[in-house]
């Protein structure tokens, strides 16, 4: 199961059933037909799903907004992008074609963090610090794992403030991971994910608490 598996081994069953940790050689040709019946199904499903496509992001004064993606031939993909409102809050937003999805997280002006999918709260953390005054130290916004870069929007870079770029075959529906943090000017995220190594960091810094978004694979 170390080996890297890619979106396109996902379309076909060899990758799938890999995906699965399913050996084909040591299963009933009953219980192997039962799996492509799964697998089939879950093509039709993936195939119904809405495109994504270019989102049409409007620029909005005072408001910064931090995207990642993954190269893609002459494509960038958006995986997931920060935005800092107007208002001072930060929001992690990954774009999905299932509307009624809506997985983001929210970091309030009064330190209440929470994340939300399919408009329920999913994780909501003990108070961080406050927005409103003078920032100390780092806080972490979260992480996130497996990724299906082909999936996503396409990015405009021109709708952001900022881009972190990742390397095809970083990010696999098992593999990489994207961390997202608020510091202090100057300082280091405090969080660090185990048993991985750091592809990427890159750190923005048009206004205090600086956004460091750091991608990342396991070590070996």
């Amino acid at each position: 199961m170390d080996e890297f598996i890619s979106e396109d081994d996902l379309r076909t069953f060899e990758g799938w059933l890999r995906y699965q940790a399913i050996d084909a050689g040591v299963i009933t040709q009953e219980e192997l037909a039962t799996w492509r019946r799964i697998f089939e199904e879950a093509r039709q499903r993936t195939a119904a799903n809405p495109k994504v496509g270019l989102m049409k992001l409007q620029p909005v004064p005072g408001e910064y907004r931090y995207a990642v993606a993954v190269k893609d031939g002459a494509d960038l993909r958006l995986s997931l992008w920060v935005k800092r409102s107007r208002k001072g809050e930060f929001f992690i937003l990954v774009p999905r074609g299932d509307r009624e999805w809506d997985v983001h997280t929210c970091y309030h002006l009064d330190g209440t963090l929470h994340m939300k999918s399919h408009r329920n709260k999913v994780l909501t953390s003990n108070r961080r610090q406050p927005l409103s005054g003078a920032f100390r130290g780092s806080e972490h916004l979260g992480a996130y794992f497996g990724y299906g870069p082909k999936s996503g929007s396409i990015c405009d870079p021109m709708a952001f403030s900022g881009v972190v770029e990742v390397a095809p075959n970083v990010w696999g529906p098992m593999d990489g991971w994207v961390a997202v943090d608020l510091v202090e000017p100057g300082t280091e995220p405090a969080m660090k994910i185990p048993y991985s190594r750091i592809i990427t960091r890159k750190e923005f810094t048009d206004l205090p608490p600086w956004v460091v978004i750091t991608v990342g694979m396991p070590a070996g």
